[in-house]
């Protein structure tokens, strides 16, 4: 359950994010799953914690039991900066990627995401429940993010500021394969 501020939140990055999915979607650090249930399509959900309502719980989201290109979209959404193994774990939705796919991320910098984590704590289960682990941070510039997405072989192919202009979307794309 959320307090309002909550859902609004993550209503406003549900509005941002759902125009760039398509295909079969990949979800990683899926939360209580509130993408792939809002989007109208084929959707799997995966975290390290069992929030509810996540399909598929995983140890470590760097080692995933998809098939290679089994997804058209793999999202992290407000979760990249909770993922300790960002670079290996980006290698990995890169794996599971068919080639041409999107990756779609979005975050805060760290200021910003230091500041919301100490004012949002008493209300945001995250927190309360699971809290920062080694690893984490709160929030990633933008060329903290582009730096991650490119370590991992994807192109950026479109950004947008939202959320006041506090948030990042970022959509990346998998290279197709060049057929010899």
């Amino acid at each position: 359950m959320r307090d309002r501020l909550g859902r609004f939140v993550t209503d406003w990055r549900l509005r941002v994010v759902l125009p760039h999915i398509r295909g079969r979607l990949l979800d990683v650090g899926c939360g209580l799953n509130d993408l792939v249930r809002s989007y109208d399509g084929d959707g799997t959900g995966v975290d390290v914690y069992q929030w509810g309502d996540v399909d598929v719980v995983v140890d470590d989201t760097a080692s995933l039991s998809f098939e290679d290109g089994e997804f058209d979209t793999v999202t992290v959404v407000a979760a990249l900066n909770h993922i300790p193994n960002r670079v290996e774990a980006l290698a990995e939705a890169y794996r599971v990627l068919r080639p041409g796919g999107h990756i779609i991320t979005t975050m805060i910098p760290a200021p910003v995401g230091r500041v919301w984590h100490l004012l949002r704590r008493p209300w945001d289960a995250d927190q309360r429940e699971r809290g920062m682990k080694d690893g984490e941070v709160y929030g990633l510039s933008r060329s903290e993010v582009h730096r991650l997405l490119g370590q991992a072989g994807f192109r950026i192919s479109f950004e947008q500021r939202f959320m006041l202009g506090f948030n990042l979307l970022t959509v990346a794309t998998k290279p197709a394969e060049h057929l010899e």
